[in-house]
């Protein structure tokens, strides 16, 4: 594998690193059928599925496969994760696009699951609705409370879509959202910029899901509880990217 290659990590110095480990039988991804999206690589699926969270865990170049099967799995992932908690984080914060400035508003649950982005020109009431309404479609459910900054966009949008949800507005209770940005603005520097507004949009709410599912609060975490607790993401990983296509 290229990133492999260029890095010249030993076999076993990358399973130790990663946790992957090569299956065969039940899920494999050479079994699946005629639809195999793999099909005409010259690496087998589990490969590309490996490939595809390296680059959206680790400071690694932009590959075809992450392009071509990152949102395929981040889809598959969002579907599968048990329900988000009952109080939102939200924020905003500018991006390079183009080489103009836009917004990346972002919403995070109590326990910093990454709930939805999107990227929009604007931060005005107009934009904060934009946002409240695809929260509440990709969700089906609204929250008991919400966090803010003080932009009064917020304030005017949630008296409009949200009515009867409390409303706490503080740069200092808002903090819970501040480490979901930093990812964003590493690949932002090593990507020189995105391209366009669909191109930023499409990377980040891939990125956001598959860099999201392996973060695992280690600091909250004896030794004992992150290896089982990384074991059990990368099972859901295999298993997400072994069924992505096959429904």
């Amino acid at each position: 594998m290229v990133g492999f290659q260029r890095t010249q990590i030993g076999q076993g110095a990358l399973t130790v690193l990663s946790g992957w480990q090569r299956r065969s039988g039940h899920g494999s991804l050479h079994r699946m059928t005629a639809l195999n999206p793999y099909r005409g690589f010259r690496f087998p699926g589990e490969v590309i599925q490996h490939a595809v969270w390296l680059y959206h865990c680790f400071s690694l170049s932009l590959r075809e496969w992450g392009l071509r099967f990152g949102r395929l799995f981040a889809n598959t992932l969002k579907r599968r994760r048990p329900r988000p908690g009952d109080k939102w984080h939200l924020d905003e914060v500018f991006i390079r696009v183009g080489g103009k400035q836009h917004y990346l508003w972002r919403a995070v649950d109590q326990d910093g699951h990454v709930l939805d982005i999107l990227v929009q020109s604007r931060r005005n009431t107009k934009a904060a609705k934009r946002f409240f309404r695809k929260l509440l479609r990709g969700l089906q459910y609204a929250p008991r409370v919400i966090v803010t900054d003080k932009l009064k966009s917020y304030g005017a949008a949630k008296r409009d879509i949200l009515p009867h949800v409390e409303h706490r507005q503080s740069k200092y209770l808002n903090n819970r959202i501040e480490v979901p940005h930093q990812p964003t603005r590493r690949r932002e520097r090593q990507m020189q910029q995105f391209k366009s507004t669909r191109h930023a949009q499409r990377f980040l709410s891939t990125h956001a899901r598959i860099h999201n599912h392996f973060q695992l609060r280690r600091h909250r975490l004896t030794a004992t509880q992150h290896r089982a607790t990384r074991d059990a993401a990368f099972e859901v990983w295999r298993d997400v990217t072994g069924s992505a296509i096959v429904r």
